[in-house]
C-alpha cells in the first residue's frame, strides 16, 4: 500500500523510507539529491505530510538512506552524502547530525566513517549502541557491498572494530556484470535493519541493484540470548544458498527494497519503496509503501494485499 500522495511541488518519490514514532507522531525520512526528505502523519498508513528537507550541508549532495533515533531528548541523524565537485559515488561517507526534535532542523556534527560507506542503522541493544551499515569488498570470489556491524563508542564514533554479518552468496544478488574489471560480477547487500522479538534476531537487506525491477528485500535470522550484536550468529533465511526474497517483484510492484520496520500494538509493519509496473521515467519514482509483517520464529512473512508473501 501507498504511504504518501505528495502535491504539486513536493517531491514524487520516497527512496529508502526509514520511519520512527516520536512526541506522538510518525515521522518518514528519505533519500534526497539536495538533503534528507521528511514527512509526518498522526496515523500509520494515511495522513503523510511534507514537512521539506530537514538536512542540508554546504557543498554536498545525494544525500541516501538517513536514519534517525533519539537519545537524551536529542535526534541522531545518520545519514550518507559525498561532495559536489565529485562524480564518483563511491566517495559517500557516513555522517551524523543533531537535532533537538524529530521534524528538525538537523545540524552536521561529524563524519563517522569514511568513504565508502552507506546506508546506517544506528540502534541499541543492551546498554550499547550499535551501527550497521555497508561498505565494499573488492577482492572476495563474490565481489560486491556487504553488511557489516560495529558498537559505538559514543554517538558520534565507532569502535573501529567491525563484523561482516550479511555477505553475497546468490547470482540474484548480482549489480553488475563485469562491472569493475572483466570476468568480475559485482554483488550488492545493503540497507541493512535490526529488529529483535524476544530472543528471535532479524536483520533485513535489500539485494541486487536499486535501479532494476529485481531489486529485493531478504533478511538473516539468529535465536540468541545475546545482546552484543557483533556475536550473534546470523544466518540468511533459509540459508546462504537458497534465494527466498521476503519482497520481490510481484504484478503490482517492482525494484522492491530498503526497507525499516515499526512495531505498534504489538504488531509489526515493514516500510520500503518500489514502483508500480511500468512506471520506469527518466526520474525516480520510487515510493514509500507499508505493509503488516508476521514475525514468528524464523519466519519473516508479509502481507500484501491481504495474501501472505
Amino acid at each position: 500500500m501507498k504511504l504518501i500522495f505528495p502535491k504539486q511541488g513536493e517531491p514524487a518519490a520516497q527512496p529508502d523510507p526509514y520511519i520512527i514514532y516520536a512526541e506522538g507522531k510518525y515521522f518518514i525520512y528519505a533519500t534526497g539529491a539536495d538533503g534528507v526528505e521528511a514527512y509526518v502523519s498522526d496515523r500509520l498508513c494515511s495522513n503523510w505530510q511534507y514537512l521539506g528537507v530537514v538536512l542540508r550541508e554546504e557543498g554536498m549532495q545525494e544525500y541516501w538512506a538517513p536514519c534517525a533515533i533519539e537519545r537524551g531528548g536529542k535526534y541522531y541523524m545518520y545519514y550518507s552524502s559525498f561532495e559536489k565537485s565529485e562524480t564518483d559515488v563511491h566517495r559517500q561517507a557516513i555522517k551524523v547530525a543533531i537535532g533537538d526534535c524529530p521534524q528538525g532542523p538537523f545540524r552536521y556534527h561529524n563524519t563517522v566513517l569514511p568513504a565508502f560507506a552507506i546506508d546506517p542503522h544506528v540502534v541499541k541493544s543492551g546498554g550499547d549502541y550499535y551501527m550497521i551499515y555497508s561498505a565494499n569488498d573488492y577482492e572476495s570470489d563474490r565481489a560486491g557491498t556487504y553488511i557489516a556491524i560495529d558498537r559505538m563508542i559514543d554517538m558520534f564514533t565507532v569502535e573501529g572494530n567491525p563484523v561482516r554479518v550479511v555477505l553475497p552468496t546468490l547470482d540474484e544478488e548480482i549489480f553488475m556484470y563485469d562491472r569493475f574489471r572483466k570476468g568480475q560480477n559485482w554483488h550488492t547487500i545493503e540497507g541493512g535493519f535490526y529488529f529483535r522479538k524476544g530472543d528471535d534476531h532479524y536483520l533485513t537487506y535489500s539485494g541486487n541493484c536499486y535501479e532494476n525491477e529485481k531489486y529485493f528485500v531478504g533478511y538473516a535470522y539468529a535465536h540468541s540470548t545475546e545482546s552484543d550484536l557483533r556475536k550473534i550468529p546470523f544466518r540468511k533465511y533459509p540459508s546462504d544458498d537458497i534465494y527466498a526474497p521476503l519482497l520481490a517483484k510481484n504484478g503490482e510492484e517492482e525494484g522492491t527494497g530498503h526497507n525499516s520496520v515499526i512495531e505498534e500494538n504489538g504488531e509489526y509493519y515493514i516500510v520500503y519503496h518500489a514502483r508500480d509496473i511500468g512506471d520506469r521515467k527518466s526520474y525516480d519514482t520510487r515510493t514509500a509503501r507499508i505493509c503488516p509483517l508476521k514475525a514468528e520464529g524464523e519466519k519473516l512473512t508479509v502481507i500484501r494485499n491481504g495474501k501472505e508473501q
